[in-house]
């Protein structure tokens, strides 16, 4: 019986501090104490789990990898847990019945919505997603009408919205911080030219209607275009500030030509043709097509992914690096969008950002070193040059 007692304790000492040690520190850990507060300052997804649950440990090295791809000082979203074995009046208010149980909540919001998917890191920042296009844009009540003056544009009425008069348009994502802030500032200026007929105040959702982001060269989350009778004229300059805003509606209502739009699929053949994008943007449908010859370097990524935003800059100056090289193409694939969802679970994606390296419509490798632009480029060029042997 000592000896039992003695085993029993060495076990309850070190099975926390392993599974502790599995999760990783990027996770917050909330407790009795600052559950509630911790609800108002963000929104958030919160696995509730038991140390002893096999599935929760399963789940552990993912729930690490969300945490570290979304909780940044800069963002709206926090990953967290709590341990259902410690703090069992949270879990009890919460009705978790089982384990692992995810849930999401709305900022200030008590009462989560429970995930019911597979949990794997797609189909999870996918959720996410879909939470947050939900709750994003809400106002302030204080600029809030029954009828929004606001346009919400979609690829049913888009171009008719823009065929007559002026339109400042809003192209944005959900989990983009600087669109979330730019909200309710871009409300009042559609509030202000509400009864305006010759000036439409819009916003459009570019993680719902990629085609029409795609038309009009949408690179950046918020951008906001200017178009006259159907014409896109320019790109706003200035500050975003509700004075600027007006100051800039004010002057292009005055004074602005209208400047033909030529998508480059619509130009004509002795037309100028247009740079072709340094990183070309690969679907789940285009992929064979797009990887069937030659290398091809694919970065599988996530909008909210902290270390995916940071490659961005680099991957572009990659993309530019080869542009002009036969036989090399730099692309990526948003794993987020519900069509690629699937094809990235089967390319056995299970972490952001993932660089795999094809040829000739097979997987030859992945990428695992610095993410510099010297190390991107030598890890090309290897392959490159094992090919010209």
């Amino acid at each position: 019986m000592y000896l039992l007692a003695n085993v029993f304790l060495i076990f309850s000492v070190w099975w926390p501090q392993m599974y502790a040690h599995e999760e990783g520190i990027r996770t917050h850990k909330y407790t009795i104490n600052d559950f509630d507060d911790q609800l108002t300052q963000k929104h958030h997804f919160i696995m509730f789990y038991a140390p002893w649950c096999g599935h929760c440990q399963r789940l552990a090295p993912t729930w690490e990898q969300l945490a570290e791809m979304l909780n940044e000082d800069d963002s709206n979203i926090r990953i967290a847990k709590v341990d259902c074995t410690t703090d069992a009046k949270i879990c009890s208010d919460q009705d978790i019945t089982g384990y692992p149980t995810l849930k999401f909540f709305k900022s200030g919001e008590k009462d989560g919505i429970k995930f019911k998917g597979t949990r794997d890191l797609p189909t999870l920042t996918n959720f996410i997603n879909e939470q947050l296009r939900e709750s994003d844009e809400n106002p302030p009540e204080a600029v809030m009408k029954k009828t929004s003056p606001l346009t919400e544009l979609d690829e049913q009425n888009f171009d008719a919205v823009i065929s007559k008069g002026k339109s400042f348009i809003k192209f944005y994502a959900p989990w983009c911080g600087h669109c979330q802030r730019l909200a309710p500032i871009w409300m009042l200026l559609a509030q202000a030219y509400e009864f305006n007929e010759a000036v439409t105040i819009g916003k459009i959702d570019c993680t719902e209607h990629r085609k029409i982001c795609t038309k009009y060269e949408i690179k950046g989350y918020p951008t906001l275009l200017w178009f006259e009778n159907g014409q896109k004229i320019e790109k706003y300059p200035g500050e975003r500030t509700l004075d600027g805003f007006k100051k800039y509606v004010e002057n292009k209502s005055k004074t602005a030509e209208p400047v033909a739009y030529q998508p480059v699929e619509e130009q004509k053949n002795g037309g100028e043709k247009e740079a072709e994008e340094p990183v070309i943007e690969i679907t789940a449908q285009s992929f064979r097509e797009d990887i069937k010859s030659g290398i091809t370097f694919v970065d599988f990524f996530s909008p909210w992914c902290g270390h995916c935003k940071r490659l961005v800059p680099t991957w572009e100056l990659l993309g530019k690096h080869f542009q002009s090289t036969s036989g090399i193409k730099i692309a990526k694939v948003d794993c987020t969008v519900p069509d690629n969802r699937e094809f990235c679970n089967e390319q056995e994606i299970n972490g952001f950002p993932t660089l795999y390296l094809y040829k000739d419509g097979q997987k030859i490798s992945e990428y695992n070193g610095n993410r510099g632009l010297d190390d991107l480029a030598d890890f090309v060029n290897q392959h490159l040059a094992h090919d010209e042997l």
